[in-house]
């Protein structure tokens, strides 16, 4: 069965009469994971082939036909096998973590304790599987972990004894060796080992500095502990469960990276002002992504990259489009905080993605340039820069990659259409972007006087740069209440879109929940879809020309342009009443003629 996969994937399908979406559901992995199996891209691993086998065997699907219904699949570690049954299970096992450590209040603190341990425990799990893959080409276990401690290199990361879970949960013996002093330095208890564990792996790699190692497990405020060591010890008491071994052969990277992503969901929504640093809604992403249809081996860019989740979602909508190619995207972040510059690294090591990361303020000191020394360019740029965020024109005025003067001016207010002027500086000749800012950004200055931020504004509009906007619902964002906007760049427009400015009112596109709102996957698909077609939709889609909105004072909010078929002029309460009074009177006068007509007729 296992050269025929894909076959049997699609018989399931069509049997149980189920969507790429509701089968992926059913086996607990991601819609894109499924697409590749689909597509041939790669194998189930042995805990989703045993889900596949067992549906199938629901559908009434005969895998002996389809030739050897045993799996060939890497080994697993002795005495260990995964029953991860549901993205969910393992989010609520994260969460019940993360809660456990000081109560679910302020469980959001202690991120940066979290993610470096869960990322740890993922690298251990690979590091496993890794070895025994060894051990069956070199015959012995221990035989493979020498070769190992002697190559490093034939592995992806490599953890030295005292940092493999096995050592530091305590169900491994581990002999910790003796000083120059001949004095012990084995920890006194888990939090110390901890800190011991990951300096430990970031000597062996180096790249993890700064990533795993961002945290003192054992930090002492006022003689106390930050994390009680017995409370430490109880979450990795959880994540040694076997059920959430989190190895090659038990979770796909999708699977794992959709549970880690809940997980900084949660921290973000107890986080408040400060969670837009490090986090974009989940569906906002997969949205820009979708408007944009990235193709395989394009550049794509995130100059304000928080935990990397805008480029993921890139790839992984990638992949859904194109389930057969083998060649990823080119892709390249940079983050200024240190700490949303180690969740990011974390997160795309975990969802398996090539990523060039670097550290610094995008504004001041762009990373990434060509080979003469200016700005990289790229085929696709995202971002969720800072709203509103107010930088000196200094900064404008002596910008050594003349990115603003030319492009419309300096602006004396808010940069968010300073970060549009970097976008269309970073993008090449056939470059598209998709950047979300607040929505204020697309009305500030229309209707004054001099208004430097409208007349930039006005220089992108004028050169049919703005393919178009996106209005999104209320109450969507960690950071803020208001709504956003995602602004889509297009430098090189097809044929039927020039000259014109495709406007989308998804305010309304919400599900209601707590503390924040939030799209549901049919709803991204509706609004990407309604972008896509630009044709225009009563309360849903305008289609305006550039002339429209030179006229309009270059206002491109949607709500300006759509009006909602449901929006009735409102009548005040004393209209009402004199209204239900002329009705009540009404009703009396054809009663007295009623009356009157019929009075003299008898049964």
């Amino acid at each position: 069965m296992t050269e025929n996969v894909a076959a049997v994937l699609q018989a399931i399908r069509a049997n149980l009469d189920l969507t790429q979406t509701e089968l992926a559901a059913r086996l607990g992995v991601s819609f894109a994971t499924v697409n590749r199996w689909e597509g041939g891209g790669n194998k189930p691993q042995r805990a989703p082939m045993a889900r596949i086998l067992e549906l199938a065997t629901d559908a009434g699907i005969d895998t002996a036909e389809a030739g050897d219904s045993t799996p060939v699949m890497p080994r697993r570690r002795r005495g260990t096998r995964s029953d991860v049954g549901t993205t969910k299970s393992m989010e609520q096992m994260l969460w019940d973590a993360a809660s456990s450590i000081r109560g679910e209040k302020d469980a959001a603190k202690f991120k940066d304790y979290l993610l470096p341990l869960l990322f740890l425990k993922r690298l251990s799990d690979v590091f496993d599987d890794e070895i025994s893959r060894l051990a069956e080409e070199y015959g012995d276990r221990d035989v493979a972990l020498e070769i190992a401690e002697t190559d490093t290199e034939l592995l992806r990361f490599y953890l030295p004894p005292e940092a493999r879970w096995g050592a530091i949960s305590g169900r491994e013996p581990y002999t910790w060796p003796l000083d120059d002093r001949g004095r012990t330095t084995e920890p006194k208890d888990i939090g110390e080992h901890l800190t011991k564990a990951v300096r430990a792996v970031v000597r062996y790699n180096p790249t993890l500095s700064g990533v795993i190692d961002v945290v003192d497990f054992a930090t002492e405020r006022n003689g106390e502990r930050d994390i009680n060591p017995a409370k430490l010890r109880g979450v990795v008491e959880a994540f040694s469960d076997p059920r959430y071994r989190l190895g090659l052969a038990d979770v796909q990277p999708d699977f794992l990276g959709r549970a880690y992503e809940f997980l900084l969901r949660k921290f973000a929504e107890g986080s408040g002002q400060s969670a837009g640093e490090f986090f974009t809604p989940t569906e906002v992403g997969f949205l820009m992504a979708h408007i944009l249809r990235p193709r395989p081996g394009e550049t794509c860019h995130d100059y304000a990259c928080g935990s990397g989740g805008l480029l993921i979602k890139l790839q992984l909508v990638a992949r859904e489009l194109d389930k057969t190619s083998k060649v990823p995207l080119k892709m390249y972040g940079q983050e200024l905080q240190a700490e949303s510059y180690a969740v990011a690294r974390m997160n795309t090591i975990i969802h398996d993605m090539d990523v060039d990361l670097q550290r610094g303020d995008t504004m001041i000191n762009p990373k990434f340039h060509d080979t003469a020394g200016g700005l990289q360019r790229h085929d696709i740029v995202v971002a969720n820069p800072m709203w509103n965020q107010p930088i000196s024109s200094d900064i404008y005025e002596d910008d050594p990659y003349d990115r603003f003067v030319r492009a419309g001016g300096i602006t004396t207010g808010k940069a968010d259409w300073a970060w549009l002027q970097h976008t269309l500086a970073v993008l090449n000749d056939g470059g598209r972007a998709a950047v979300v800012l607040d929505a204020a950004a697309v009305t500030r200055g229309s209707g004054q006087v001099n208004d430097k931020e409208r007349d930039i504004r006005g220089w992108f509009v004028d050169r049919d740069l703005i393919e178009g906007v996106i209005l999104l619902p209320d109450n969507l964002f960690y950071n803020t209440s208001a709504a956003g906007i995602i602004v889509i760049l297009n430098k090189r427009k097809p044929a039927a879109r020039k000259g014109k400015i495709v406007l989308v009112d998804g305010s309304t596109a919400f599900t209601k929940g707590r503390p924040k709102n939030y799209l549901a996957a049919d709803a991204v698909i509706d609004l990407a879809r309604k972008f896509i077609d630009g044709e225009p939709i009563v309360g849903a889609v305008a289609r305006i020309t550039l002339e429209d909105a030179k006229q309009a004072d270059y206002n491109l909010n949607p709500s300006k342009w759509i009006e909602r078929p449901d929006a009735e002029a409102l009548v005040s309460i004393p209209d009402q009443l004199r209204e239900f009074a002329q009705l009540d009177n009404d009703y009396r006068e054809i009663s007295t003629a009623l009356a009157t007509l019929f009075g003299g007729v008898r049964a």
